[in-house]
């Protein structure tokens, strides 16, 4: 069965609703998509998200935080699997970096080290000696 050909539009408007946010973050398994309210919040105060959509649909996704004058951290790119592979999240981080281009730094931390090629390939660089550190504050309370 041969797939159409998708016409996916690319936005900063934010214009995803709190159940598109959760079905895509649910589609990857994040655990954001589990707290849809508060998912939904964050990323409407959030400095800046791009969004991929095919027609209505919320296909993926960046979400970017900033100081304004020198650094943009990508917090995350993420891309429905049924979108995957399509060239989506090569686009969003393209996005990013064109917003971004005067800025000193932009800067990501994949939570994946199997994701470091991907953002490699789009031109970021690994940073020598740096790492990832966090405190998680899960509750059961949405």
């Amino acid at each position: 069965m041969k797939r159409k050909k998708l016409e996916i539009t690319y936005t900063e408007e934010k214009r995803f609703t709190r159940e598109q946010t959760e079905r895509l973050f649910r589609s990857v398994n994040w655990v954001s998509g589990e707290y849809p309210e508060r998912l939904h919040r964050a990323l409407m105060h959030s400095d800046t998200v791009f969004t991929a959509w095919d027609g209505e649909r919320l296909v993926g996704l960046a979400r970017v935080l900033d100081d304004s004058e020198l650094l943009a951290y990508v917090h995350y790119v993420l891309v429905d699997p049924e979108y995957q592979g399509l060239g989506i999240a090569g686009r969003l981080v393209d996005l990013v970096k064109e917003k971004y281009r005067s800025y000193l730094y932009i800067e990501g931390m994949p939570e994946d080290r199997n994701n470091v090629p991907f953002y490699e390939k789009h031109g970021f660089r690994s940073m020598e000696n740096a790492g990832a550190v966090i405190i998680e504050n899960f509750s059961d309370k949405h």
